[in-house]
C-alpha cells in the first residue's frame, strides 16, 4: 500500500498489492500532494491536466504492449496475438490497420444500429423486470455486450455465448494477475482462433457486405490485409466491443445505485442517456489506465523521464480532480471537461462512437424498468485496477408499472 519513497518524497503505491485500489482515498489524497505517483510499474499521473498533454505528447507511444512481458508472458500465443493489436502499432502501420477496421465505427454506423440497441436492450430487460432482482452481468451485461458485436460485425447472434465465455475470459489479460490465469486466458484465445477461422471461411466462400465480408475481400486487395491480420484483428474486435461494454454497463449500474436521484432522473429524462454514459465513465470508467512508454529522455513540468520509462494515466484520478470539476459529485445534467475513459491522441479509442450509443440507449431502458436499485448480497469484482467491472452483480429493485 502507499508509501513514500525515501529518495525524493513523491507518494509511491504497489499496484500488484490485491489490496490496491486506484480509485481509493489514498490516490485522490496523494493527487492534491503531487500531480504524479511512482508505481511497482513506473509513474502514474494523477491530475487532469498533466493527463491530457501528455496522452499527446509527442514523445509517449502506446505503452500497453509491453504488458505481457511485465508480467513475465514474452512468448508464447498471449504474447503474439498481444503484440498484433491495431493499438499496439506506430506510424504508418497503425494508420493502415485503424483505417481497414474504421468502417464499422463511424459515427453514421453507430447512428444506424440505435433503434436495433434499444430493442435489444428492452429484450433482455423484459426477462427478469418483473422479478424485483436480478443478476446483472449474466442477464443483461454479457448478452447485451456480445449481441451487440455481434450486430456490428455480422455474426449470428445465437452465437453470442461464445463470444461472452471466452472473451470473459481473455479479459483476465488485463489484469495484474494475467501470469497466474495465463493457462485459462490462452486457452480462451485459442477457442476465439477456431471460431474466427470459422467464420472467416465461411465469408470466403461468399459475397456478403457485412464488416466481417469486407475485411475478407480487403485481405485479397487494396492494402493486402494479411491472413494473420485478419485472424488477429477479428478476435481483438470480438473481444474488444465486449469486455469494455460489459465492464462499463456493470460499473455503470454500480454507480447509479449509489446515487438514486440521478437513476430516477434518467428514467424520466431518457434522453439524458448520453451524459450518463460521459458522467459514469468520468467517475468510474473500466480503463483504470492508460499507457504509455517514453521514446526517449524528455522532461515534463520539472521531472525528468528517461527513455523507456512507463507513464500510466490513471483515468478515475484525472476525471474527478477537483481542479478541474471542483469537490465530487455525479450528475448526468452537468457540462463537463471530457474524461479520458477512451483514452486520447492517435490511439483514442476505435470503438468510442459505438460504445457510447450501445450504452446510451441501454441505460435508460433500465432506469425505466428497475425502480429504487439496491445492490444484492454477493457481489464480486475484479481487482481496482487494469480493466475492472463487476463479475457478479445482484440487483434489488421495485418493477416499474
Amino acid at each position: 500500500m502507499p508509501g513514500a519513497d525515501p529518495t525524493d518524497g513523491v507518494p509511491w503505491f504497489d499496484v500488484r498489492d490485491p489490496d490496491f485500489s486506484i480509485t481509493s482515498a489514498a490516490v485522490h489524497a496523494a493527487r492534491e500532494k503531487s500531480w504524479y505517483a511512482r508505481t511497482t510499474y513506473g509513474l502514474a499521473v494523477l491530475r487532469h491536466a498533466e493527463t491530457e498533454e501528455l496522452l499527446k505528447h509527442p514523445l509517449l507511444r502506446q505503452g500497453s504492449v509491453s504488458w505481457p512481458a511485465r508480467n513475465g508472458v514474452t512468448e508464447g500465443p498471449l504474447a503474439d496475438w498481444w503484440a498484433s493489436w491495431v493499438l499496439h502499432q506506430e506510424g504508418e502501420e497503425h494508420l493502415r490497420l485503424r483505417r481497414l477496421m474504421n468502417p464499422a465505427f463511424t459515427a453514421r454506423s453507430a447512428a444506424a444500429l440505435l433503434p436495433r440497441f434499444r430493442a435489444l436492450a428492452g429484450e433482455l430487460t423484459d426477462a427478469f423486470a418483473d422479478r424485483g432482482r436480478c443478476e446483472f452481468v449474466s442477464e443483461f451485461a454479457e448478452p447485451y455486450a456480445a449481441r451487440v458485436i455481434a450486430v456490428l460485425l455480422g455474426l449470428p447472434e445465437p452465437e453470442w455465448p461464445v463470444v461472452a465465455r471466452e472473451s470473459a475470459v481473455l479479459g483476465l489479460a488485463l489484469g495484474v494477475n494475467v501470469r497466474r490465469d495465463l493457462d485459462r486466458i490462452e486457452r480462451a484465445l485459442a477457442a476465439l482462433y477456431a471460431y474466427a477461422d470459422e467464420v472467416i471461411a465461411e465469408r470466403r466462400s461468399g459475397e456478403g457486405d457485412d464488416f466481417v465480408s469486407r475485411l475478407v475481400r480487403a485481405s485479397r486487395t487494396g492494402d493486402r490485409l494479411s491472413g494473420a491480420e485478419l485472424r488477429d484483428g477479428l478476435v481483438l474486435l470480438i473481444f474488444g466491443g465486449f469486455d469494455t461494454t460489459r465492464n462499463q454497463l456493470g460499473l455503470a449500474l454500480e454507480t447509479f445505485a449509489r446515487h438514486p436521484g440521478q437513476w430516477q432522473l434518467l428514467a424520466e429524462r431518457p434522453e439524458l442517456g448520453g451524459r450518463a454514459v460521459e458522467e459514469v465513465m468520468r467517475v468510474d470508467p473500466t480503463v483504470r489506465w492508460i499507457t504509455r512508454e517514453a521514446l526517449e529522455d524528455f522532461t515534463f513540468r520539472g521531472l525528468d523521464i528517461p527513455a523507456g520509462t512507463t507513464v500510466q494515466i490513471w483515468s478515475e484520478s484525472a476525471g474527478t480532480d477537483p481542479r478541474v470539476h471542483g469537490a465530487y459529485s455525479f450528475d448526468i445534467t452537468a457540462e463537463r471537461e471530457p474524461h479520458f475513459g477512451f483514452g486520447g491522441g492517435v490511439h483514442h479509442c476505435l470503438g468510442h462512437f459505438v460504445a457510447r450509443a450501445d450504452m446510451s440507449e441501454a441505460l435508460p431502458v433500465l432506469a425505466r424498468r428497475l425502480r429504487d436499485l439496491r445492490i444484492g448480497e454477493g457481489a464480486v469484482r475484479l481487482p481496482d485496477s487494469g480493466n475492472t467491472g463487476p463479475v457478479r452483480l445482484p440487483l434489488l429493485f421495485t418493477p416499474a408499472p
